[in-house]
């Protein structure tokens, strides 16, 4: 091999290894922080694995318990819900968003049924074990409607003990998420004690 040929081979493993590294770094769908531990809203998470909807079960900062039931959608990073298909568990550094949509009637050529409106909120569910470790390694987020970073939701919140005490695979309601039920179940991380378990 001439020098000429070894040295465009070593700037092209260079140039390689440069966008590998830039890109994993900037991957958009893993959680960033701020240095004061505020997340980052990520605005790509339409983009993400749809996971399930539900209409009628919001809780939390969101719910709306005095008003017409509001739906649901759930999204997860596309690498943690193939890790998921492998596994049955989640791994670390695994995000969910959970979308919130007012509903409405009478629309176009509905005139019965109900479909989705206007962004209620996104609040959004981080795995990450140390810096989380007080908490399971889990923690929540409510960006409302708006889009700046925002810190944890306290320890004490309710989201912590619900979905500690309530979801089927780790802190995650599977159990609502009917294409990963099975996939659980076969790799033993479903719990079936909890409630809706049962199809």
């Amino acid at each position: 091999m001439s020098k000429r040929t070894s040295l465009v081979a070593a700037l092209l493993l260079i140039v390689a290894s440069g966008v590998f590294f830039s890109t994993q770094a900037a991957s958009p769908s893993s959680p960033r922080f701020s240095r004061d531990g505020k997340l980052e809203f990520p605005a790509d998470y339409r983009e993400w694995i749809f996971l399930s909807a539900g209409k009628g079960m919001t809780y939390g900062p969101a719910a709306n318990p005095n008003g017409p039931p509001l739906f649901d959608n759930v999204f997860v990073q596309p690498g943690a819900y193939h890790e998921f298909l492998k596994t049955g568990k989640w791994p670390d550094k695994s995000m969910f968003a959970l979308e919130v949509r007012t509903a409405a009637t009478e629309g176009s050529i509905n005139h019965g049924g109900q479909f989705q409106k206007d962004l209620a909120a996104v609040e959004v569910e981080v795995k990450d074990t140390q810096r989380f470790a007080a908490t399971g390694g889990w923690a929540y987020f409510n960006f409302a409607k708006a889009q700046e970073a925002v810190a944890p939701l306290p320890n004490n919140a309710d989201c912590h003990t619900c979905h500690s005490q309530n979801a089927a695979v780790e802190h995650t309601f599977v159990q609502f998420y009917p294409t990963l039920i099975d996939i659980a179940k076969r790799n033993g991380t479903f719990k079936d004690s909890v409630n809706g378990a049962a199809r």
